[in-house]
């Protein structure tokens, strides 16, 4: 994932607050059972009684009606599994039993994390009624469930209500010595909110992610656990396979993160700022040669001349006075991560230039009622990776490896480097990343699915994974960059992920799939944001 010109900040210069080691006998290879450990073992045997109580979804869920929904009681902290509990909110639509006119047998419970860390999965079985995954959920109960933190699942927050974020923004590509000071106050501000509003902030960590992972594993009533992992739902399903690596039946890694422990999360965001840069050269690339629809510019360059040029404008009048260069730079930053947002994104810039403001507005604008939600993800976003690993604490590290960066990846670097900042800052003790791997045969077989020119979890990672678990297979999708394929467009990614979740088997050595189709031009007329989209 690393960019070659790029000087990351050495070990040493990764000076710690505070770090504890990763539990003994959990992860590192000792073989005395920790507290953690125990925990586990005693939260799992009182899911494995409880189950689940299945009801009516709450109406917050905005759920449809077929799904059921319930919790799980899991410890705050695994070393004190009769002390304080929290309850995670799970989702499920039950195994259709039939494709087509075939019944088929069912295989269990498939359980699903899309990432973040942040992203709630309770939406995940409303899937089973597309096409690309009907034939599984004909197989499994179809699960989604709220992390630890997210949603209703004992909600954190690092800020109040009354302080959501600010509109319209800069975003400055090459922030000058004053902006990089009032972004390090900013920061300060939001780790020791994030300490002053959550007393139990520490126990939101990747590693409890994993074992609250094996505990609804218990409720649910599986001895071993079937999951879909994408984005940072890769590296947590690595995690969980490392700690318990005889409860796990079959995992999927869709877009994987680097899990290398140099690589949390400090030189993985870095990594991620370079990626980008390349996808927003794809971005350009494809606009231009669309001129003709959009009227941008015939080349790379001349696209973000106008992209440049539209930024400008928006800094000295926001568009509808709520969108200024950094709902900009978002908007667009999207499009680095699907090729589905090109259209609409070349449309509203095109329309803005020709003086029509509308299409960005509906686009780019921070959503009020979004807000509470936005809000929770990112402060989960915060706990987990600052809580999980090292970070550098004097910003003169950030400063030299993001001002280095920026030189030849401007478009994300000191964004990406700003909201990853209060970890510099952070008041909770670190942990030590989990050295993730598993032996041949140690495992049943796992698939890792990944698109060659993904930008949010660049394609090195997958092939570490790929490189420390022993067994997995690799499915590549060449020359696209879209984040999080597996169920998506490409019928070559989909074959290889039904036929592993339907019979456990992997293509031998790996598969390369063919890209899929990029993206057809759109009019300015339909370049109205969809529901849902960001």
């Amino acid at each position: 994932m690393k960019a070659a010109a790029v000087r990351c900040a050495t070990a040493g210069s990764l000076a710690l607050s505070a770090l504890v080691a990763a539990p003994a006998g959990s992860a590192n290879g000792a073989t005395a059972p920790s507290a953690e450990e125990r925990g586990v073992r005693i939260a799992a045997e009182r899911a494995e009684a409880a189950g689940i109580r299945w009801g009516t979804c709450a109406k917050a869920e905005d759920m449809p009606p077929s799904l059921r929904c319930g919790t799980v009681v899991v410890p705050l902290d695994y070393a004190r599994p009769g002390g304080k509990q929290i309850r995670l909110t799970v989702s499920r639509a039950r195994a259709t039993g039939r494709s087509g006119h075939r019944a088929v047998a069912r295989q269990g419970s498939l359980v699903y994390n899309p990432g973040g860390p942040g992203a709630s999965g309770m939406h995940f079985p409303v899937m089973g009624v597309m096409p690309e995954w009907k034939r599984v959920a004909a197989a499994y109960d179809l699960v989604g469930y709220a992390p630890r933190g997210v949603g209703r699942s004992a909600p954190l927050s690092c800020r109040s209500a009354g302080q959501s974020a600010e509109a319209p923004t800069s975003a400055p590509s090459h922030p000058d010595a004053a902006y990089k000071k009032k972004r390090v106050a900013r920061a300060k501000a939001y780790a020791r909110g994030c300490a002053a509003r959550n007393p139990g902030l520490r126990h939101y960590t990747t590693l409890n992610n994993a074992r609250d992972l094996d505990v609804l594993r218990a409720a649910l009533g599986e001895r071993r656990l079937t999951f879909v992992g994408a984005s940072y739902g890769t590296y947590l399903g690595a995690v969980h396979a490392t700690l318990f690596p005889s409860h796990v039946r079959r995992m999927v890694f869709d877009s994987a993160v680097n899990p290398a422990p140099s690589q949390i999360w400090y030189r993985n965001n870095l990594d991620q700022s370079a990626a980008f840069e390349r996808r927003w050269a794809d971005f350009r690339a494809w606009t231009a040669k669309h001129h003709t629809a959009y009227g941008l510019g015939r080349t790379p360059e001349a696209v973000l001349r106008n992209y440049d040029r539209a930024s400008r404008k928006l800094a000295r009048k926001p568009a509808g006075g709520k969108v200024g260069p950094g709902e900009l730079q978002a908007a667009f930053l999207q499009a680095g991560y699907y090729d589905d947002y090109w259209p609409m994104r070349a449309a509203a810039l095109s329309a803005y230039l020709k003086g029509d403001p509308k299409p960005l507005v509906e686009q780019a604008a921070p959503e009020p009622r979004g807000a509470a939600e936005a809000e929770n993800a990112n402060s989960v976003y915060t706990a987990v990776e600052c809580n999980d690993a090292p970070w550098p604490t004097d910003f003169g590290t950030w400063d030299r490896d993001n001002s280095l960066l920026a030189r030849s990846a401007p478009f994300e670097t000191w964004e990406n480097a700003w909201m990853n900042l209060p970890c510099a800052y952070w008041p909770a003790p670190r942990q030590r990343p989990v050295d993730v791997g598993a032996a041949e045969g140690e495992l049943p077989p796992t698939l890792i699915l990944a698109a060659e020119r993904d930008a949010a979890t660049p394609y090195a990672g997958a092939l570490e994974l790929n490189r420390r678990l022993g067994g997995s297979a690799l499915v590549t999708e060449r020359g696209t960059g879209t984040h999080g394929i597996g169920g998506g467009t490409n019928a070559c990614v989909n074959r290889h992920l039904e036929a592993y979740l339907l019979t456990g088997r992997v293509p031998a050595g790996g598969a390369s799939c063919a890209p899929r189709r990029e993206p057809e031009p759109q009019s300015a007329e339909r370049a109205a944001r969809p529901a849902g989209a960001l």
